[in-house]
């Protein structure tokens, strides 16, 4: 019998010969059927197409295929090849000549493509009733919105028709779905996954992304669909992250700061959750969310609706009738934006990812609600611009400051309408933030969406391997001094902060510029020199140590704990004129009363 789709049960199933992937393809028509929703799905491939999907692989086997008889569904908006692209418009229709990137890898790794889903119009919305298919029904409650734009997506998750379900992510369209409807939801790095073969909403900022029933699903699909394209201009290969410290910092924004629009339950659900962080053993940390505030706000008062302009003038200008009302008025609204307030935006996102980078100081991954309340269809009828807003408060800014970040399930409210969080981080932390959310959720526990099949605690995704090299620095690349940019430059994070061992002697270097330090180790007279220890991700540690400028270099130095790190070291020719500044106890002390 099959009974859960999650990877990890469907693998067990065929491993033990409880049914092949040809009867799993009637048993998802099935499920489609008994589900009685036609607005989940714009265009479905017929029982003959499935089933040769389906005998492709069984003569190929599972040895070669890691994601052997998965059944997925694809947002419309991506293409399948020989199968219609709507984006939730039918006069904008046409049929895909060949399939996006994403979904051939998937097709290639042994992933059966199910069918297209429905969506906000032209990716527009967070709302997910934005679409002349229907509404998609919110397995959960039918009253209450499926979330957008990726709404066919998340419910064909939930519900137990597909494993997994490609969605989009621009503003959050691959996040609110899935806290909506009890999901994992991963939005990856922009550019991390080629966006070819994708319907631009903001070409810029666009993301695929992904919804799965657990993080480990969303780590299995990950692996076979990133990489590079050097067909898509907007495509980045991924120069790695350093690991995290065993030693979480988890930044939440101070009460004053949250916003859940009159939801007491909401809020009070946000609050008891923070418990479970410190169950995972993460410190709480409190940050200022302004900067990220003000970013997501520039996403639709800003110049960014403009590129939604530039991908449909063409079709407007031949088919304005033929967009969703609301969508309507948002495209139009960007032909008021001039260059020069293009501009502007521009400017001011890079301030604001300064302030946000000051932020990042202080933490190691956000954590937020992903949507700060639900909403009935009816509510979101009656105010549709001002409630998509506010859905989009915890998400806007993610793709404008290059951040990743994954949705994750957090219980159900006492009306049955799930909950959900969503942690962020840095670009290029997604395996990371896979590994953390595996963990939260197994805490969490419950059922896989809307399904009664339990959350298995196998499911757990291994943190990404530390790939970084611990480098003590001593001078101008301290924090705060002016090479510090250095390190940061290159992913650089702070790790700690002390003192080496008792062994060194500190001298000002003559003539150099910025000024600096170096350092001598002796056999006595030694004193502990003021250090802090950056992790410095490995694939730009050697382009750091060919920018060093003799005397300097870099050896091994050792710690008052008795660790050997990677360290400044200095020629000791050089320093029989230089003034021994041992005694303050370190670079900035000196700096500060020792001239």
């Amino acid at each position: 019998m099959i009974e859960s789709l999650d990877l990890q049960a469907l693998r067990q199933a065929y491993a033990s010969g409880a049914f092949t992937p040809t009867e799993l393809v009637d048993e998802v028509l099935r499920r489609i059927e008994a589900h009685g929703d036609p607005a989940t799905w714009v265009h479905r491939l017929s029982r003959t197409e499935l089933l040769d999907h389906a005998r492709r692989i069984e003569a190929i086997g599972p040895e070669k295929l890691p994601l052997y008889g998965v059944p997925f569904a694809i947002k419309d908006n991506i293409d399948l090849a020989g199968v219609p692209t709507t984006a939730a418009c039918p006069e904008f229709g046409y049929i895909a000549r060949e399939s996006a990137p994403v979904v051939q890898r998937l097709i290639d790794a042994g992933a059966i493509p199910i069918g297209k889903t429905n969506l906000d119009q032209f990716a527009t919305g967070l709302v997910g009733v934005r679409s002349p298919y229907g509404v998609p029904r919110n397995p959960f409650r039918a009253e209450v919105i499926p979330g957008g734009s990726s709404s066919g997506s998340a419910v064909a998750v939930a519900a137990g028709l597909v494993s997994f379900a490609l969605g989009t992510d621009t503003a959050g369209s691959g996040r609110v779905p899935a806290g909506l409807n009890n999901l994992v939801g991963l939005k990856p790095t922009r550019g991390a996954w080629s966006t070819r073969g994708l319907v631009p909403a903001c070409r810029s900022l666009d993301c695929i992304s992904v919804f799965t029933l657990t993080c480990a699903d969303a780590a299995a699909v990950r692996e076979v669909v990133e990489g590079f394209d050097s067909a898509d201009p907007f495509s980045r290969a991924n120069p790695g992250a350093p690991a995290w410290p065993v030693k979480l910092r988890i930044g939440v924004p101070s009460r004053a700061e949250l916003e859940f629009f009159g939801d007491a339950q909401a809020e009070r659900l946000f609050f008891a959750s923070l418990a479970c962080v410190q169950e995972l053993g993460a410190e709480l940390v409190e940050f200022d969310y302004t900067p990220f505030r003000e970013t997501a706000a520039l996403l639709y008062q800003g110049p960014w609706v403009a590129e939604r302009w530039a991908a449909l003038r063409a079709f407007h200008a031949r088919h304005a009738e033929a967009f969703f009302p609301v969508t309507r008025k948002i495209v139009e609204g960007a032909t008021r934006i001039t260059a020069a307030d293009t501009f502007d935006g521009f400017y001011e996102l890079a301030a604001l990812q300064r302030r946000a980078a000051a932020e990042w100081a202080k933490m190691d991954v956000m954590l937020l609600p992903t949507a700060p309340r639900p909403y009935s269809i009816a509510e979101v009828e009656a105010e549709p611009v001002l409630l998509n807003t506010r859905l989009g408060t915890y998400t806007n800014f993610v793709n404008l400051l290059d951040l990743s970040a994954v949705a994750v399930p957090a219980g159900l409210r006492s009306d049955g309408i799930p909950w959900g969080v969503t942690f962020i981080a840095p670009a290029w932390h997604e395996r990371n933030l896979l590994a953390l959310g595996s963990r939260w959720h197994a805490a969490v526990g419950g059922k896989l969406g809307a399904t009664d099949f339990p959350l298995s605690g196998e499911n757990i995704v291994a943190a990404a391997p530390a790939d970084v090299v611990r480098l003590a620095v001593v001078g101008a690349h301290l924090s705060g001094l002016p090479l510090n940019h250095q390190l940061k430059e290159r992913g650089a994070r702070l790790a700690w902060t002390g003192r080496t061992a008792p062994t060194y002697r500190l001298f000002a270097l003559p003539n150099t510029t910025p000024p600096k330090p170096g350092l001598l180790r002796v056999s006595d007279g030694g004193v502990g020199v003021e250090v802090e220890v950056w992790e410095v991700p490995t694939v730009g540690f050697g382009s750091f140590v060919a920018a060093i400028p003799p005397p300097l270099g870099i050896g091994s130095l050792e710690l008052e704990t008795g660790e050997i790190v990677k360290g400044f070291i200095c020629e000791s020719h050089v320093l029989a004129g230089a003034r021994d500044i041992s005694e303050f106890g370190g670079w900035r002390a000196f700096l500060s009363g020792g001239k």
